[in-house]
């Protein structure tokens, strides 16, 4: 029976984070990056295009890896990971760069879609939720380390922030050396695969998780500048922005415990509970006191959403279309990022902003007490989507 080392589950706690990276090394060099590639009137693009691929090629890669395994899925996303992320320095132009970031999106479906696949392969029942708190952790981990090093990176070059993409090779690499092509086969197979009768749909967890990650990321998109305009420099806005995400990666590490007392419905209610009331501290945080809280807030949400929504995605679909459904869970988190994009484009103050997605919290905290009631040995299918 083939067994998952300490190093290979590193490695695809490595592979994960790739995904958090995709569009977001280029935002600490972004004006200079646009004005390089012709992208000056369209600079923010190059951060959330790749999301819009994502939404676009899902469903796709879904079907690849259940039709040809995650394995040899996620190897091939690697490769072309890096080479459509390196390239991107020297493209020039709306069409190629356009192309190149959607093309990009693509891959880092297939990426996530196939590194979180073969983690449920390695891995079952509460140990399968804590490596899924672990991948949390490293996602938005890698968030700050790539935002960090790409910073340092732009100092000497405009273009030094795409050798980052050169890390999806050395982690195929480590794939290749530390990672089985065999995994232990599933105790609980038997069951997914005999309790048809108890189908329901996932569309409530897929709908869920793009919420999440809309109010989530929105603060990202909106706290820039709400905080300049209370006086904050780009720095303090960066390092406010890094601290936000460390909270995530503690929160994650207690999922687990949190889960084991709450379950579904119960650590979901936690999780909206937290973005609403970090919104509000949003809306009225001038002050650094109650920005912090907010942050502190924002991180917790995270933490207890995304981690348990994959881990749910996982639990409930059968081996034989989990690839299918992590893609469209991958489809929907990403889809909540690209939402953020219009965020601005509410009426009124853009501090209002804050208001409104808080209500969006409370509203959707109440939607979640009716619609997640936890039921053994569920299977889930996904054919009222496709």
């Amino acid at each position: 029976m083939a067994r998952l080392s300490a190093l290979g589950s590193l490695t695809l706690l490595c592979i994960s984070s790739l995904t958090i990276m995709v569009g977001s090394i280029v935002a600490p060099a972004l004006p200079s990056i646009a004005l390089h590639l012709g992208m000056t009137d369209y600079a923010s693009l190059l951060i959330t295009l790749p999301s819009l691929g994502v939404v676009i090629f899902a469903p796709f890669a879904g079907r690849l890896i259940d039709k040809y395994g995650a394995y040899h899925c996620t190897s091939l996303a690697l490769f072309l990971y890096g080479a459509l992320g390196i390239s991107g320095q020297w493209l020039y132009g709306p069409e190629m760069v356009f192309i190149n970031r959607i093309l990009l999106g693509a891959v880092t479906a297939l990426t996530m879609a196939g590194s979180t696949t073969l983690i449920s392969q390695f891995y079952f029942g509460h140990k399968r939720l804590v490596m899924m708190a672990k991948q949390g952790m490293a996602v938005e981990l890698g968030g700050v380390v790539f935002l960090f090093a790409a910073g340092l990176l732009a100092i000497n070059s405009w273009n030094q922030p795409f050798l980052l993409y050169a890390l999806a090779w050395v982690f195929l690499g480590m794939m290749l050396l530390l990672v089985p092509n065999k995994y232990p086969s599933d105790p609980d197979a038997a069951n997914r695969q005999s309790t048809t009768a108890t189908q329901v749909s996932l569309r409530p967890i897929f709908i869920t998780s793009c919420i999440a990650m809309t109010l989530f990321f929105s603060g990202f998109v909106v706290l820039p500048i709400t905080m300049k305009h209370s006086g904050y420099t780009e720095d303090k806005i960066g390092f406010f922005l890094a601290f936000v995400s460390l909270m995530a990666v503690i929160t994650a590490h207690f999922l687990p415990k949190i889960y084991t007392r709450c379950q579904d419905k119960g650590t979901l209610s936690i999780a909206f509970g937290f973005y609403a009331l970090s919104h509000c501290a949003y809306y009225f945080g001038e002050t650094a006191s109650i920005l912090i809280l907010g942050g502190i807030f924002s991180g917790v949400g995270f933490g207890l959403s995304i981690p348990l929504l994959n881990h749910m995605t996982v639990e409930k679909s059968a081996p034989s279309n989990r690839g299918k459904n992590l893609s469209y869970f991958a489809m929907a988190v990403f889809l909540g990022q690209f939402l953020t994009s219009f965020i601005e484009l509410l009426p009124g103050n853009i501090r209002s902003v804050f208001a409104v997605v808080a209500i969006v919290a409370v509203l959707y905290l109440i939607y979640i007490q009716t619609c997640f009631k936890r039921q053994p040995n569920e299977t889930v299918e996904l054919d009222s989507l496709t």
